[in-house]
């Protein structure tokens, strides 16, 4: 595998578990105080689906196939992993501390990705899209974060 699939189908990866992520934490805020932070947090989720789609897309343009899915043992590694602990309980602000330490660790491999000088150009400018896109939700979610402290 090249290293620009590897670094694609890491990001795909990390783009799906923060799909899986905001849904669940919208289905556990949804129940809450916090109807509009859920919705934020769906369109979030589905953002980050077709963020994985696209990528997916582009990677298949250059010959390189990257198969669909994360594993639960790389979650763990990705940083979202924390939102299912957090769902267990009822705090909206553990979920969402959850949430933002995900999205700290999703700008992080965006941040690596785009340093890797094996991406072509296509893949580079999606990359580089998205990772504007990640750093958005990251600071809505550090906003809401600082607010209900």
């Amino acid at each position: 595998m090249s290293n620009e699939a590897a670094t694609v189908k890491d990001l795909i990866k990390t783009l799906e578990d923060g799909r899986d992520g905001f849904a669940k934490a919208s289905e556990r805020l949804k129940n809450d105080s916090a109807p509009d932070v859920s919705r934020k947090f769906q369109e979030f989720s589905a953002r980050r689906a077709a963020m994985a789609d696209e990528l997916r897309r582009t990677a298949g343009l250059s010959g390189d196939s990257v198969p669909e899915g994360g594993t639960v043992g790389g979650a763990v590694h990705r940083g979202w992993i924390a939102v299912k602990d957090a769902l267990t309980g009822d705090n909206p602000s553990a979920i969402i501390a959850a949430a933002e330490q995900g999205e700290d660790h999703a700008k992080s491999k965006f941040r690596d990705a785009l340093e890797d000088k094996s991406l072509s150009p296509a893949v580079r400018e999606v990359v580089a899209r998205q990772a504007t896109e990640v750093q958005a939700a990251h600071d809505y979610v550090s906003s809401l974060k600082h607010a209900v402290r």
